[in-house]
């Protein structure tokens, strides 16, 4: 699949994927995927072209790659979602017989199926009001009419508060992702899973354990490491400072020309102050190595909290500005509306969503496939 070629400039942006180039060059760069498909003996090679003067390289190919799984990524999304949408089966129930003498009854209900499975008061009395509204003006004459209302009302949160779901990566190497949370979310194992994805998709990733007040920090990291094949930078002595081991390990990805480093840190409660400004010290530390470092910073946030990750998103986000949300541990919950939730009430972005214990259970979020998973 070959994509437009315009002509390269010296000033043009670099994809991360791509090889630094002469200056006053125009070079074709070449990226090669290796599709397997049943077996070793059927694996076929697909290249994709891309030209140094076109931008985002490594954004296509991740869309690129994301749409030839898309069939995997909603298998994985339905099972995945599994509590949260036997919770809101019911509304298959509701709507089933319903009748226009029955809206106040059945919507009533709907108010607190939705209320239970956490989507927030203000978005659920938005979405039932809304509902009202086509009822009583008779655009809804039917319970599957209402039903795909509601999916489209949910939808529409998702993609317009929370269209920007793909990494931004920016114009340098390394790339520098931050990833931040409080004590238990699943940090460390959101990173790894997300250096396994980024690895796979042919990015030269490094480690950087920044968590140096959890003693198995470290080690856990180092196991992730050697099972995604990447490199990783540790402290080296005890009680070393969280913004030295970042520094180390981004000066280390410039000199080495590492497409991006992913930083673990350490998980604090969002009311611990001195630890939150810690934040602030490794944001400052990176950025001194690579200007405009990091360029995604993401907080991972437990999926079985439901609503209570909203106070712990609003802190983090005012100190160190967040730039994308890991949902984790959404396979175990009954409570997915918290998504929406968080989505509608701070305007970031869900970037991942955990959905299982596997290695590849950390898929990019895709809000139409959640939508289909929750309301199938």
């Amino acid at each position: 699949m070959a994509s437009s070629s315009p002509s390269a400039s010296p000033s043009a942006q670099l994809s991360l994927l791509s090889k630094p180039l002469p200056p006053r060059q125009s070079v074709q760069l070449l990226f090669n995927v290796t599709q397997s498909r049943a077996g070793p003996r059927g694996a076929a090679s697909s290249r994709f072209r891309c030209f140094a003067g076109q931008t985002g390289f490594f954004s296509r190919l991740g869309r690129l790659i994301k749409e030839k799984a898309k069939n995997d990524v909603e298998k994985i999304f339905s099972g995945g979602f599994s509590k949260t949408r036997d919770n809101l089966a019911v509304i298959d129930e509701l709507l089933l017989y319903w009748n226009l003498a029955d809206t106040d009854r059945v919507l009533d209900e709907l108010e607190e199926v939705l209320l239970v499975a956490d989507f927030g008061p203000k978005i659920t009395i938005r979405i039932v009001e809304g509902l009202r509204e086509d009822i009583l003006a008779g655009k809804l004459k039917s319970g599957s009419e209402i039903k795909d209302a509601l999916r489209k009302s949910v939808l529409e949160i998702l993609t317009s508060k929370g269209s920007k779901t793909e990494l931004k990566l920016g114009f340098r190497k390394p790339a520098v992702i931050m990833i931040v949370g409080v004590n238990g979310g699943g940090k460390t194992t959101s990173l790894g899973k997300l250096a396994y994805r980024l690895k796979n998709e042919g990015a030269k990733v490094l480690l950087a354990a920044g968590d140096t007040f959890r003693a198995a920090a470290s080690d856990q990291l180092e196991i992730w490491a050697e099972r995604t094949g990447c490199e990783i930078v540790v402290a080296e002595r005890e009680n070393a400072k969280a913004s030295s081991v970042l520094s180390q390990a981004v000066k280390r990805g410039k000199e080495e020309r590492f497409d991006i480093v992913l930083c673990d840190t350490s998980g604090r409660l969002h009311t611990n102050y001195s630890l939150m400004e810690e934040l602030i010290a490794c944001k400052k530390a990176v950025s001194k190595v690579v200007s405009g470092a990091p360029n995604e910073i993401l907080q991972v946030l437990d999926g079985t909290t439901g609503l209570n990750m909203l106070p712990q998103a609003r802190e983090f986000n005012d100190v160190v500005g967040i730039t994308g949300l890991v949902l984790t541990k959404l396979d175990g919950s009954a409570r997915g509306g918290c998504v929406v939730s968080v989505v509608d009430e701070l305007g970031i972005p869900v970037k991942f969503v955990g959905v299982g214990e596997g290695v590849e259970d950390l898929q990019p979020f895709d809000a139409e496939a959640f939508v289909n998973a929750i309301f199938s």
